[in-house]
């Protein structure tokens, strides 16, 4: 941590402790719903599996980045769509929607596996170790064709989260309570579950943008 700033410090316990909130939130509410079904559950696991993970992220205490994070986070990215429909009470689309902050969120988790330390390697780093002179022009162009690359995937996640956040945040709002369609009667009686969600997707989108 002596490498940090003194605001990437403040922002970092910041983070940290939204994080362990949403943690705490979603065991909370995994240990108070003993007849909440598979699928439910299995919600609340991964909720808590990815709040801890962050929030650990910015003092180095994890999670872990290759191929076990990235099976883990992948399976959970996918885990949210797939059981959209399943015993699902609103339209096709709004049980889709409502799956996709966190499976988003998955996917970032997944994408910062592959980035370990919030950027991808300067090309002076990725050349280093004797890279032969004619091969130079050529590891160059491929090395800043993957940076461009690795930023735009970067963008897009976090605008993403960053839109996902405002609608999740905005759903529960009390106009919503007298609301007549059944997609925000929903949202209305689980005001803390989307407050949650937009946490998180906001919280991940500045992780996406931090070294970490």
């Amino acid at each position: 941590m002596s490498d940090k700033t003194p605001a990437l410090h403040v922002v970092h316990c910041m983070l940290t402790l939204l994080f362990a909130l949403v943690a705490l939130h979603a065991l909370r509410q995994g240990v108070r719903s003993p007849g909440a079904g598979r699928r439910d559950r299995v919600d609340h696991l991964l909720h808590f599996a990815m709040a801890t993970a962050m929030a650990a992220m910015p003092w180095s205490l994890g999670p872990p980045s290759g191929r076990t994070m990235t099976v883990l986070f992948t399976a959970a990215a996918l885990w949210f769509p797939l059981t959209a429909l399943h015993h699902r009470t609103v339209g096709t689309v709004s049980a889709l929607a409502g799956r996709l902050p966190p499976a988003v969120g998955m996917a970032a988790m997944v994408w910062m596996s592959r980035t370990p330390d919030g950027r991808v390697a300067p090309a002076h780093e990725t050349l280093a170790g004797g890279v032969p002179a004619a091969h130079h022009s050529a590891a160059h162009g491929h090395a800043a064709n993957a940076s461009v690359t690795a930023a735009v995937i970067t963008v897009a996640l976090t605008a993403c989260l960053l839109g996902l956040a405002v609608r999740s945040l905005t759903r529960p709002m009390p106009a919503l309570r007298t609301a007549t369609d059944t997609a925000h009667r929903a949202a209305a009686a689980d005001p803390y579950g989307h407050v949650r969600d937009g946490a998180m997707s906001l919280g991940t989108a500045v992780m996406l943008l931090l070294p970490h």
